[in-house]
């Protein structure tokens, strides 16, 4: 087989057109993925573990690519970062202040998606629309603007009482998406949280929620030329390759033709990628 990259792995690169073009970070290789649908592709883990973030040599990684001492010490692993309702930045506890007011001081979207069916999200204004494509959303509509992570957070509480919060990966992977009205769900989940909305914009302030109007709902295809017969997840700590026709690829997903594996999740890993 032909060696076409090897070295430590960062989550997949996106590019919104029709479909949505990939690429994978292989050590100072971006390799372009979506020429090689349709071909037999092998990716091998070497056994090696790199600190996304400082280098360090890791037995284990933790939270998508990081080694226990920066998981344990920055802030973008907090869990707060999961739980947006719970950022401390103003309490003077950020492990990080500096990177909670880049990266958690600044306005974000509150919107609703369509990858395994209608749910509820938040991202930063800046990650529009990565974030939606890295979540595998076939359709996308940004309802809420506001003015910090935390005030997204507390939005998304309110509305996922409602409306979803998570991604069923496995039937995302799956074919037959159902389009859905995104306007006239956003308009109804506004109107059940009227009440609510109000009641944050007094705790924040009347201008940190604005609606956002006259916006169309994207739609965003991927490039994919068929599905696996069965949803199989592929894992390299448990076996170190992975090998199959690549059918396409959805989210942070590669999808083969005998199951599929979340590449973000081993982020810091070295492979060999070879076809």
């Amino acid at each position: 087989m032909q060696i076409l990259a090897c070295g430590n792995i960062q989550k997949l690169h996106s590019r919104l057109e029709q479909p949505v073009q990939y690429s994978l970070p292989v050590g100072d290789t971006r390799l372009a993925l979506n020429p090689l649908i349709g071909s037999s592709l092998r990716l091998r883990f070497t056994g090696t573990i790199n600190c996304v973030h400082c280098g360090r040599n890791s037995n284990k990684s933790f939270n998508q690519g990081y080694c226990y001492p920066c998981f344990q010490s920055l802030a973008q692993c907090d869990s707060c970062i999961i739980h947006p309702e719970k950022c401390h930045y103003d309490q003077g506890t950020c492990r990080e202040p500096w990177w909670g007011e880049a990266f958690c001081m600044q306005d974000h979207i509150v919107y609703l998606a369509n990858s395994s069916g209608i749910k509820v999200g938040i991202t930063r204004a800046t990650q529009i629309p990565t974030r939606w494509i890295d979540q595998g959303a076939v359709q996308a509509l940004p309802i809420l603007r506001v003015r910090s992570r935390l005030q997204s957070g507390v939005l998304e509480v309110m509305f996922k009482q409602h409306v979803a919060d998570k991604t069923n990966w496995r039937d995302m992977l799956r074919e037959g998406d159902q389009i859905i009205d995104l306007p006239a769900e956003r308009d109804h989940l506004l109107e059940l949280c009227k009440k609510d909305i109000d009641e944050a914009q007094q705790r924040f302030g009347f201008h940190a929620i604005s609606t956002i109007n006259g916006v169309d709902p994207i739609e965003i295809k991927y490039p994919i030329s068929g599905h696996p017969e069965k949803i199989v997840s592929f894992n390299f700590d448990k076996d170190p390759l992975v090998e199959g026709r690549l059918l396409g690829i959805r989210g942070q997903y590669l999808m083969f033709d005998n199951g599929v594996i979340n590449m973000r999740r081993f982020g810091g890993y070295e492979i060999e990628v070879a076809q």
